[in-house]
């Protein structure tokens, strides 16, 4: 009863090694933008943090358009990489955690703003003045104390890239085997005859995945935050 059909099989790993990599390409940059907007006052920061967190507001579906037509075979950056490096993104798994990547940036970034914020520039100031630079004092100070929201923001970004769907579709379309992820899965049950048993058991899959990770980044968060705080 409890065993993985076939299908459900490879839409998990799937959507599980995109969601890892999605989380992989996108946690650096989170972190330098959280770290730009959380710390600089610059030209343009207003304007910055409203492209970042643009994903959150527009229609799935007009994201994975943009991405199509920037690394389609006949975009700008897609022609680039296929002629250069022969490499193709869209359609393919990889394009698939760019997707995800991109819809789950801007809450890496919100999460490791505020906690960034929350930290007390004052220590920061005090490293300074024993002569740390300021490389040291943000991989010695800022980056520790910071490190519960970053692990939320990993955590929060892995469970919303387990459930892209409308900019994959649109990106990378619903391929099985390469691009079908557990929504994309549950999508093509959903639009079969007699399907809807198994749309129930992704469903499912789907919800206990998004709980455990929320949990786990929860309680992860707390004990990381203890130990620095101890």
């Amino acid at each position: 009863m409890f065993a993985l059909s076939d299908l459900e099989a490879e839409a998990l790993t799937l959507s599980l090694q995109v969601s890892i990599w999605a989380v992989g390409i996108g946690l650096p940059a989170a972190l330098f933008v959280a770290w730009l907007l959380a710390r600089r006052e610059f030209p343009g920061k207003t304007l910055l943090n409203g492209l970042v967190h643009l994903p959150l507001v527009l229609p799935p579906v007009v994201v994975g358009y943009a991405l199509l037509l920037l690394f389609g075979r006949n975009g700008p950056i897609g022609a680039w990489l296929d002629s250069a490096f022969g490499l193709t993104v869209a359609f393919t798994w990889q394009g698939a955690a760019l997707a995800a990547a991109v819809m789950a940036f801007p809450l890496m970034v919100r999460a490791i703003r505020l906690s960034i914020e929350a930290v007390d520039t004052r220590l920061e100031s005090a490293a300074r003045t024993l002569g740390a630079g300021r490389a040291e004092v943000f991989f010695t100070v800022t980056l520790p104390l910071t490190a519960p929201g970053i692990l939320v923001g990993a955590i929060l970004g892995f469970a919303r890239s387990l459930g892209e769907f409308g900019a994959t579709i649109t990106f990378v379309s619903n391929i099985p085997g390469e691009t079908r992820t557990l929504p994309l899965a549950l999508y093509s049950l959903v639009q079969t005859p007699e399907g809807e048993a198994g749309a129930l058991r992704l469903a499912a899959i789907s919800v206990i995945l998004a709980l455990a990770a929320l949990a786990g980044s929860e309680l992860l968060a707390r004990q990381l935050k203890a130990r620095v705080g101890g």
